[in-house]
């Protein structure tokens, strides 16, 4: 009890200090707050997350709101904003073109986690025509020369689905996945079919000692021709999509999409960054060369954190200008 008491006294005394700390800059600088961050921070993530900060942690209601306003309303909300600081806009011009901007993206970036969890909870639909078109799309872009000869069929699993139906793979993610895996297949196909590829091709490997400790010699014979490169394409996109989407809703991209739209972040953005992903993990996977297919979740958890780790610095853009097909192809 008694240091809970004393974290409260202490939050509260921190929290008064910091408001004096407020006023008095503010005095001395015959600035606000909004200001000071608007004009000693470049534009990008650090601004804006400051600002979303600054409007979050402020006592007025108004602008603990305006974080969350229609985008229609933003413009009305900057004047709401301006009156309420007593800040001139004939003398301060930029400061309201820079709210503007950060308004924007924080706005879109909520607008957007509504928007993918929308498509998260959707589940796939057999008797509706647009799920199963984007489905056929999907194996189209990433075998063009291999003709589906049935919609129920063993085929599924050359393209990485667990069995003949795919419509089973989709329950974690709902038609989130499905338009991640279309959207990078089509938009990147050259890399897509390459990841694919790769994925297929079974890798040979010399016996340690150590493994040779662990298997008697004709186990290994038997399972070292038995080790791929990869994994299944469909079903690890479908886990990056999970990952994608717990990175987004957990803030963590809230740096790279702030770095990387101008404006309010779109679901183009996301599905750009899930690309981004599936090229960073394929060479993220080929680097751990891991044994085989059990090892997936350490391998997936390593390189979360390896992404969670760029996504601190503020800085940070994952795909600023993605050309993954390049890179790959060269790799």
């Amino acid at each position: 009890f008694a240091r809970m008491f004393v974290q409260v006294c202490l939050y509260f005394y921190c929290k008064c200090l910091w408001r004096c700390l407020k006023f008095v800059v503010r005095k001395l600088t015959g600035r606000c707050e909004l200001q000071r961050i608007c004009y000693n921070t470049k534009p990008g993530a650090a601004r804006t997350m400051k600002i979303e900060a600054s409007l979050k942690g402020s006592k007025s209601k108004r602008l603990q709101t305006s974080v969350s306003v229609h985008p229609d309303a933003i413009e009305k909300t900057i004047d709401d904003i301006m009156e309420l600081k007593r800040i001139n806009p004939d003398i301060n011009p930029q400061l309201g073109v820079s709210l503007q901007a950060c308004l924007l993206q924080i706005v879109g970036y909520r607008n957007l986690i509504a928007e993918v969890e929308k498509l998260r909870r959707e589940p796939y639909d057999s008797e509706n025509p647009q799920h199963e078109e984007m489905l056929l799309k999907l194996w189209k872009c990433l075998k063009p020369n291999s003709p589906l000869k049935a919609r129920i069929s063993k085929q599924w699993c050359e393209i990485g689905f667990q069995g003949d139906d795919p419509k089973t793979d989709f329950r974690g993610m709902g038609l989130l996945g499905l338009y991640n895996l279309v959207y990078f297949s089509e938009w990147d196909t050259e890399v897509a079919q390459q990841v694919l590829s790769d994925s297929l091709q079974p890798k040979y490997r010399e016996v340690t000692k150590k493994e040779l400790s662990q298997f008697s010699k004709a186990e290994w014979e038997k399972k070292k021709f038995d080790k791929a490169i990869g994994y299944s394409f469909a079903i690890v996109g479908i886990n990056i999509t999970d990952l994608a989407y717990n990175l987004l809703v957990s803030g963590a991209l809230k740096t790279h999409f702030y770095n990387v739209a101008p404006e309010a972040p779109t679901l183009t953005h996301f599905q750009q960054t899930f690309c981004y992903l599936m090229h960073e993990f394929h060479k993220f996977w080929i680097e751990e060369d891991p044994l085989d297919i059990m090892e997936f979740n350490r391998v997936r958890e390593k390189f979360h954190k390896r992404i969670l780790k760029q996504l601190q610095n503020p800085e940070m853009a994952l795909c600023p200008h993605f050309a993954a097909s390049e890179s790959l192809i060269n790799m």
